[in-house]
């Protein structure tokens, strides 16, 4: 008789709950600690206008509790010569779930949601490669594409490429 083999559930992304705003302070602290993430206070997970997506323990370890990764959708104030604009930021995903495809289904399910919001535009910025965007169907313009509202609160030490997608 053999044993019956245990499969995880497929990953899913689903809508963060408020009450999350430590837990994705906790898995988003190493990346503002290299310098990929921008830093901000825990009190910065709870800002109301931020929707954040995320993959629960898709592992049976380390649990269902523990976040795998996040992504954040903010809806940008209405600029003159932009369509409805949102921003997509804080994607990250925990070292040791990297390379599962869990950045990936994020940002498609966030590209999702931006089109049930009636958003026509997304923009990003990232200190890396921008591959995983890329994929995605964004491209990289310059940051004085982007909505200024956003764009000059980049800061220009860091060095990020910024990336749009129409919806």
């Amino acid at each position: 008789m053999t044993a019956a083999l245990r499969t995880a559930p497929a990953p899913r992304a689903v809508r963060a709950g408020r009450s999350e705003a430590a837990a994705l302070f906790a898995l988003s602290a190493p990346f503002m600690r290299s310098g990929e993430l921008r830093e901000r206070v825990p009190s910065a997970y709870r800002r109301p206008g931020d929707l954040f997506l995320v993959v629960r323990g898709a592992e049976p370890e380390p649990g269902p509790d523990v976040l795998d990764a996040c992504v954040a959708l903010r809806v940008l104030d209405p600029e003159p010569g932009h369509p409805a604009t949102g921003l997509l930021h804080n994607l990250c995903v925990r070292s040791d779930r990297q390379g599962r495809g869990l950045g990936s289904l994020l940002v498609s399910a966030l590209l999702a949601q931006a089109r049930r919001s009636g958003l026509r535009e997304l923009v990003t910025a990232t200190t890396g490669n921008g591959a995983l965007f890329l994929r995605h169907g964004f491209r990289e313009i310059p940051v004085r594409a982007a909505p200024r509202s956003w764009a000059d609160g980049l800061d220009p030490v860091r060095g990020a490429r910024v990336f749009g997608r129409p919806l």
